[in-house]
């Protein structure tokens, strides 16, 4: 009970102090013609209206020819989406594995796997990477911050190779924010929630905007605090609710309007995550884990960023400066594994060397004492992320015979990591500080690439539309490792500083064809490129030929149509695709299970087809559903004997299912002149899938399919514009598991999930 009435205490004052500001700011603006409030229950914007800029101009969402899903502020505000994992079971093909905050694994369209990212994230212009890791794998570690304040997000699905460059091989995230306008205006957001099996968590946001010089000069802020109690037991440790989370941030935004065809936009974004693991181990029991160490995850993210754009008439010029920094630290529990030592035939291959004699008894047990010296342990992975990137593009403005985007890039990418193991206390099972370590190996990363791109679209009639794109790309990475403190137990001997180069250029092409043959109808068609790069492994022991690893790249064929059927009432847009998928890049672990290894291996043909419709049966109600079905199968052998299980022909590639979908139901209804009634349901389905390639690896699991479904109901009080809401997330309660393994080591198979049936409340206001 005390820790519910700090935690209410807290819920209160951060409130306070947010309706404050907001108060402040509406008492700023008395002399200022007040803004019209946009109820948060008004109807999402048909898709007709949106306008997105995924090919660099600005275009009718229905009028792109292109498979792009666009979510729009308000849709995102009245299906109380907070993150990416919120989101991506409204858009087709989008695919997340939730390890939790700041480690969640991107998919479009199947093409998953470990290493460079393959689909590429963005907030407005900028993109963010992943740490590295000592596996190289920046997929798993995607950067993500709270969506609060945000105009909209568009999915773009299909390689955008051209445009945005490497690492969007199956596709692009753009989450475009809100920016700083000449009116006053703010808004404040809280929520309180209950897990079931779990404690409270709670959310406190609040936005204000400030004109400082009126057309010229104005600003935004956003500030946000996140805390949840968790919902994970601990039954070795006997500990409840490990799996806390706590998320701290905001962003300051500054436009400058000089003149009235130049416009400077900064930014600075912060967002600090501490946090447990979220896995579990279902052999154990449902969200229960028997780790015997806690697994902290700490995350300091840090974006900054300077945009300018000159409108020269017939032209714009636009400018990207950004900068990410992002020092984080992640656990791993490394106990089971140093116990599988504690064997016979171990004490004899580390004391009499292998295939040694049999260790006496004196000698085992001094081996097995040992062993039990260094348990319970973690290996613990801190690290640091610095990326500089800078864009710089003309496009043509409006539409003519001939549109057109030419551009150049550049970034500089550097990673550090350190890889140690450290021990814990045996009855907590916290990290012992300072850190007692018994391990450590360092590795630094570092890539720098450069791109010169240009797309094209001619228009030979008003109703044709031909696209041809390029990219030119030129990369280099270096990757250094040693190892200061050694263990020899494991094969890991101390190692003087190494470096590994590995470069690449080439070219990636795209080419589309639309006809817009009425106002209601578009057929397209398109073959487009995508890659990621590839790079350099620093494992101990690793084979000079598996050192180093290459590209792996894809083209993409696909036709589709956007449809406006029934007076409009019916928005349909499909698509057909077929992804053939070369030298892919696979993760391998070394013969003893201690390092693992990118390298490349296999090819895959990813067939699939996609499909969204909007309904708008009458006013008030909106309906809207989307599905797929992906085929993701290997064409060749995964034929490197040192990637574990590795697949053969017709295997289907892990973590994706056949079938996914969502359907919702969203209402507004006035209830009296100051009062409306708002109601939304969302039901989303995932098929089945497995963790490995072949079907006979005993370590293989089968992630059951499962559907969620959640119900928010409120009202929307319009005089003092504000909002009360009840909702209930995962209603019935179902166990659904986005991710599983399994190895040889004991207590291996773990699992993340969503949350179990959480139920709160919801309360907004505008000024």
């Amino acid at each position: 009970m005390r820790m519910i009435s700090a935690k209410i205490r807290v819920l209160g004052c951060t409130a306070t102090l947010a309706l404050s500001i907001g108060f402040a700011a509406a008492a700023h603006a008395q002399t200022a013609a007040r803004p019209t409030f946009t109820s948060v229950v008004a109807g999402s914007d048909e898709p007709d209206d949106i306008v997105v800029t995924a090919t660099r101009r600005d275009t009718s969402l229905q009028k792109t020819p292109m498979a792009i899903t666009a979510l729009t502020g308000q849709t995102l505000t009245n299906a109380g989406v907070t993150n990416i994992a919120d989101y991506a079971k409204f858009v087709p093909s989008l695919r997340i594995q939730d390890n939790g905050p700041g480690q969640r694994r991107v998919s479009l369209r199947g093409v998953q796997t470990s290493g460079e990212a393959t689909v590429g994230v963005y907030y407005d212009d900028t993109p963010v990477t992943g740490s590295v890791g000592v596996s190289s794998d920046a997929a798993g570690r995607t950067a993500d911050f709270t969506l609060f304040d945000v105009s909209r997000i568009e999915v773009l699905r299909g390689p955008q190779g051209t445009l945005y460059g490497a690492s969007s091989m199956g596709g692009a995230i753009r989450v475009i924010l809100n920016k700083p306008t000449q009116a006053y205006e703010g808004k404040i957001e809280s929520q309180i929630a209950g897990t079931k099996g779990g404690g409270l968590g709670y959310f406190v946001q609040g936005m204000v905007n400030v004109p400082l010089v009126t057309d010229l000069l104005a600003v935004r802020a956003v500030l946000y605090r996140r805390d949840a109690d968790g919902y994970i037991d601990n039954s070795f440790l006997n500990r409840k609710n490990v799996n806390d989370y706590t998320a701290t941030g905001g962003r300051l935004m500054v436009r400058l309007t000089p003149s009235s065809n130049l416009t400077i936009d900064g930014s600075a974004m912060v967002e600090n995550t501490d946090a447990f693991s979220a896995s579990w181990n279902p052999a154990v029991g449902n969200y229960k884990s028997a780790t015997q160490v806690m697994l902290p995850y700490t995350d300091r993210s840090q974006i900054y960023n300077v945009t300018g754009k000159l409108d020269l008439g017939s032209a714009s010029v636009t400018s990207i400066t950004s900068y990410q920094h992002r020092r984080s630290a992640y656990a791993a529990d490394d106990s089971y594994y140093i116990g599988s030592y504690r064997t016979a035939a171990k004490c004899s291959a580390y004391v009499n060397a292998s295939g040694g004699a049999p260790c006496s008894a004196g000698q085992l047990t001094s081996y097995y004492g040992y062993i039990d010296s260094l348990t319970p342990a973690a290996i613990y992975y801190p690290g640091s992320t610095k990326d500089f990137t800078q864009e710089v593009r003309i496009s043509s403005n409006g539409t003519h015979l001939f549109d057109w985007t030419i551009g150049g890039f550049y970034q500089n990418r550097k990673n550090e990591v350190t890889s140690e193991d450290v021990r814990a206390d045996k009855m907590s099972g916290d990290i012992i500080t300072p850190n007692q370590i018994f391990y450590r190996r360092e590795i630094f990363d570092q890539l720098e690439q450069y791109a010169a791109f240009g797309e094209g679209t001619l228009h030979p009639t008003s109703t044709i539309g031909l696209t041809a794109g390029i990219r030119y790309f030129n990369y280099n990475k270096t990757v250094q490792g040693f190892t200061d403190v050694a263990w020899t137990l494991i094969g890991a001997p101390a190692r003087a500083l190494s470096s590994v180069d590995s470069s690449e250029s080439g070219t990636l092409l795209k080419f589309n064809a639309s006809w817009q043959a009425s106002a209601d109808m578009m057929i397209y068609a398109t073959a487009s490129q995508g890659f990621r790069p590839g790079g350099a492994n620093q494992v101990i022991g690793l084979s000079a030929d598996l050192t180093p690893y290459r590209s792996d790249s894809l083209w993409n064929y696909e036709v589709g149509a956007k449809l406006g059927l029934f007076d409009r009432k019916l928005t349909l847009n499909l698509a057909a695709y077929q992804i053939d998928w070369t030298n892919i890049q696979v993760s391998g672990r070394t013969p003893n299970g201690a390092f693992s290894f990118l390298s490349n291996a296999g090819a895959a043909r990813i067939r699939g087809v996609e499909a969204e419709a909007f309904v708008r049966p009458t006013r008030g109600l909106q309906l809207t559903f989307s599905g797929n079905y992906i085929d993701p199968r290997l064409t060749e052998d995964q034929v490197n004997a040192s990637v574990v299980a590795a697949g053969r022909v017709g295997d289907r590639i892990p973590y994706i299912p056949n079938w996914s979908g969502s359907a919702g139901a969203e209402y507004t209804a006035p209830l009296s002149s100051r009062l409306d009634f708002f109601a939304r349901a969302d039901f989303n389905y995932v098929g089945s899938s497995f963790s490995e390639f072949r079907p006979a690896s005993v370590y293989r699991v089968k992630m059951a399919g499962y559907s969620l479904t959640n119900v928010r109901v409120g009202v929307d009080l319009k005089e003092s514009d504000a909002g009360v809401y009840l909702f209930v997330n995962n209603l019935f309660d179902a166990v659904a598991i986005n991710r599983a393994s399994q190895s040889s080591t004991a207590n291996s198979y773990s699992a993340t999930s969503a949350a179990p049936r959480t139920i709160g409340i919801n309360v907004r206001k505008s000024f």
